[in-house]
């Protein structure tokens, strides 16, 4: 363990070059940061496409983005997005580096950028090659605090460090703009704030998706058990099941699918009565916006990626899975598993009716 003193620590630089949901979680181990690091510039290199996002939410200082899409292309085109980051990343001359993306492309980024203390994990979750070395001189364990969920991996750093934990989970506040946008979309489309069920049929792998018919048939029972009104939200790429949702319901379903920012999104389920999805970067978001969640679950372990902070429910078939789609299964791959399949209906509709039975909302929200 090393504790750096935090005069010494002027700019810190946390690699976190995964999705939208790791960047909800890695938002506490920033804020602990910046507890302890007041004066301190906290830089997050990130996907572009949420850069504006965590500026804007004060989690980051400033961002360095890089564009997944480039990293994934020619080695051409790799070396010259790699090339483009370092270049940028050394101009602020860090004190600190925490490594929680901890891949190889993340650790030649740690040694090109040569910070004097740098955070990285001990093991990494990936063996390191024969010829890599691990460029962090304060190793972090797996998962830190004693603590089991992913969010105590992102944590983790600050115990090397020797940082108090003084913020244990995501928080993060809706922009006034941007609840005014989502109030204003509320009012447009004739939906009672605290009234409705913001419902995410998307995620990042299709292992994860919950069948739209599905959600249709627990929306209608839903609709008819609660008379909450029911709001479909994600993003571009998941049009199509939201489309299935909508042609399949009874119910009347608003469907605003790739219509909001991540900023509106956050506003918008800071204002939802219940979070119903997949496991998800919005499942996360609206957590860390104080909203109840029922994330549905499959071969990914609720209890090391689950909603944290607030009340939920994750809905997960028994285990080991019987299996239903042996031609598109690829265990032990959580993503390319489709457990969440066998999720029955009736099991979600019980765990929404449990959520809302012991729950109640800010009741400046309520009508």
């Amino acid at each position: 363990m090393l504790q750096t003193p935090p005069a010494h620590v002027r700019s810190i630089l946390i690699l976190q070059t995964k999705f939208i949901g790791d960047l909800v979680l890695a938002s506490a181990l920033a804020r602990n940061l910046r507890l302890e690091y007041p004066k301190a510039r906290i830089v997050f290199l990130c996907e572009a496409s949420f850069a504006s996002f965590l500026t804007a939410h004060g989690i980051a200082s400033d961002v360095v983005a890089f564009r997944r899409a480039r990293m994934r292309g020619t080695p051409l085109e790799r070396g010259r997005e790699l090339y483009a980051m370092v270049r940028a990343l050394r101009r602020f001359r860090f004190d600190l580096t925490i490594d929680l993306a901890d891949s190889r492309t993340s650790r030649i980024i740690v040694r090109l950028v040569n910070a004097k203390t740098r955070v990285g994990y001990d093991p990494p979750e990936k063996p390191l090659r024969w010829l890599e070395r691990q460029p962090a001189n304060v190793l972090a364990k797996p998962f830190g605090f004693g603590g089991r969920h992913y969010l105590y991996r992102y944590l983790s750093p600050l115990e090397a460090l020797g940082v108090e934990l003084r913020a244990p989970v995501p928080t993060i506040e809706p922009l006034p703009l941007e609840t005014a946008k989502a109030l204003a979309l509320l009012d447009r489309h004739h939906l009672r704030r605290n009234a409705f069920i913001a419902v995410h049929a998307g995620a990042s792998f299709r292992g994860r998706q919950w069948q739209p018919e599905r959600f249709a048939l627990a929306i209608d029972e839903l609709s008819r058990q609660t008379g909450l009104d029911f709001l479909l939200v994600g993003g571009p790429g998941e049009r199509a099941s939201a489309e299935r949702i909508v042609a399949k319901a009874a119910s009347p379903v608003v469907n605003v699918v790739g219509g909001l920012s991540l900023a509106t999104l956050l506003a918008v389920l800071g204002q939802a009565r219940l979070f119903l999805g997949n496991e998800s970067g919005p499942m996360h978001m609206a957590a860390a916006a104080g909203t109840p969640v029922v994330g549905l679950f499959g071969l990914t372990d609720p209890a090391v990626w689950g909603p944290v902070g607030v009340a939920s429910v994750t809905p997960r078939p028994s285990m080991p899975c019987e299996c239903i789609a042996s031609d598109l299964c690829r265990r032990p791959d959580p993503s390319k598993a489709f457990c969440v399949w066998r999720l029955e209906v009736k099991a979600v509709v019980d765990a929404v009716r449990a959520i809302l039975s012991r729950t109640v909302k800010d009741v400046e929200h309520a009508l």
